[in-house]
């Protein structure tokens, strides 16, 4: 599994000459370019990837459906995540952001499902899983990976940069997949 930390993330974006400030459009540009549809399923991330997407004119036109499933509940009974991975490997976790973003994929016959789910903090924190601890699923008809983030090195950021690290992060994947 890939592991993306904020410093190596935020290197690749400077080493692209990326402003994270513009992905949404470069998405949306991407999108609309290859007749592709993308849904979002967040919880840490509170429909923050919704919010940014929804932002850039013309994204109804690849835009479906963004899901903000913070309750377990939400994730079994609308996304269709299982309730044994919810209960042994936890909602922060890559297997239950793999089925967050296939799930909400097969729920808007969106082309690619992009997740979040992770410790924003400053609560929530457990010896195996900091503050900072993000996980991001993707799924396209091909694939359905996870990416695992630490967004919060030395526990130096707020929940707000976790946040918005993590819709950077998942906007930058979605990006990736509408150029292969």
């Amino acid at each position: 599994m890939e592991v993306i930390t904020e410093k190596s993330f935020l290197d690749t974006l400077k080493k692209e000459n990326i402003d994270p400030n513009t992905l949404q459009e470069k998405v949306v540009l991407n999108l609309k370019g290859k007749g592709l549809h993308l849904a979002t399923a967040e919880s840490c991330t509170g429909g923050l990837i919704s919010k940014k997407i929804t932002e850039v004119s013309g994204s109804s036109e690849v835009f479906d459906c963004g899901v903000c499933s913070y309750a377990n509940f939400i994730k079994n009974k609308v996304l269709g995540v299982d309730n044994n991975i919810l209960e042994t490997c936890g909602a922060v976790s890559a297997e239950c952001a793999m089925a967050m973003a296939k799930g909400v994929a097969e729920l808007a016959n969106a082309d690619i499902g992009v997740s979040t789910t992770g410790i924003a903090g400053p609560t929530g924190a457990t010896a195996t899983k900091p503050v900072g601890l993000v996980y991001i699923g993707i799924y396209t008809k091909q694939k359905n990976y996870a990416i695992k983030t630490f967004l919060s090195e030395n526990n130096k950021n707020n929940r707000k940069t976790v946040r918005e690290l993590a819709s950077w992060v998942a906007l930058y994947k979605v990006l990736g997949e509408t150029l292969n």
